[in-house]
């Protein structure tokens, strides 16, 4: 299985030239919190002195005065121990592995070799890990596979609510993929309507009136999603608009569901950090290609004339 996160010390590295870590019949130690006290690492350390086995060591994250020892051995060449920091999702579900936890009477000082995983193989790089094994844990890969599969079943009364129903789906799974990948910031245009509000501190350091207005525009577009959702609920824009700004909580905005104002964050309406991102890229990008091109068409709707009937003449008695 391969999990986008790395070494936490260049001083690990077996392969300068690539900067990896690579390791061959090693012992994996997988741990659902933060190591923070360096003694307890001191047994697994001198185990794997005294066996010379390497060990790489997936945490949440590990304290920097836990973590200098490690990088002292290493430097000394005592012992391979590799630290990686462990993926967020893989933390929040302990089933996924076999974990090292307190609440199963498991500590770290008191870890041994019995405890420890193996695998044929780790390579490690700034940004990822690879853990290769020997075919041996197959099936129980299959089960896990089999436990985290679920199957959604849309159905409507018409083909056009079914397609409909299909496509939110589809959203909503893109989404919190997106949301695994680079996290979530609070929904309802409230993350865009407060960086609305750094602008102005950006806009006087400037150079010139053109790039001013470049400013401008972008203040209005940021307040834009806030405004059209309090339309879309038949609200005022920008009595939801202050309303919002009027409060120094960031999870503080306007409910169109409920019609109400609240934590957001607490209300489940989130947007994942990266969809926000990309749009803001991407408009940027086009509102670039507008600058640099001599035309741009656009379809007007023409005002359509009201056809005015002659009246009927009625004949006089």
């Amino acid at each position: 299985m391969q999990f986008d996160r790395g070494y936490l010390s260049p001083y690990f590295v077996t392969d300068r030239q690539k900067m990896t870590v690579e390791f061959h019949d090693c012992k994996l130690l997988l741990v659902d919190k933060k190591i923070t006290d360096p003694r307890e690492l001191f047994k697994i350390l001198d185990n794997a002195v005294k066996e010379k086995y390497p060990v790489v060591i997936v945490a949440e994250g590990i304290e920097q005065e836990a973590l200098a020892p490690v990088i002292r051995n290493k430097l000394r060449e005592c012992s391979r121990l590799q630290p990686s920091k462990l993926l967020p999702l893989v933390s929040a579900r302990a089933n996924i592995w076999e974990i090292s936890r307190d609440e199963m009477g498991l500590n770290l000082e008191n870890a041994n070799k019995d405890m420890l995983g193996s695998a044929s193989k780790v390579v490690i790089t700034k940004d990822s890990t690879l853990i290769v094994t020997d075919g041996s844990t197959q099936e129980a890969v299959k089960n896990r596979v089999s436990q985290m599969q679920r199957l959604v079943e849309v159905g409507a009364q018409t083909v056009v609510e079914l397609k409909d129903k299909q496509l939110r789906a589809e959203d909503a799974l893109n989404a919190t993929k997106a949301a695994i990948e680079e996290g979530v910031v609070v929904g309802g245009g409230c993350c865009l309507l407060r960086l609305s509000t750094k602008i102005d501190s950006v806009r006087e350091g400037l150079d010139n009136e053109e790039q001013r207005i470049g400013a401008d525009i972008l203040k209005r577009a940021l307040a834009y999603p806030t405004r059209q959702i309090a339309k879309n609920a038949g609200v005022n824009g920008n009595t939801v608009i202050n309303k919002i700004l009027s409060s120094d909580d960031i999870n503080f905005g306007y409910n169109a569901a409920r019609d109400r104002y609240e934590d957001l964050m607490a209300a489940g309406i989130l947007d994942p950090s990266k969809v926000v991102r990309c749009c803001l890229e991407h408009a940027a990008s086009v509102a670039k290609t507008f600058l640099t091109a001599d035309a741009v068409v656009i379809e007007i709707k023409e005002p359509v004339s009201k056809v005015l009937r002659k009246p009927i003449p009625t004949s006089g008695n």
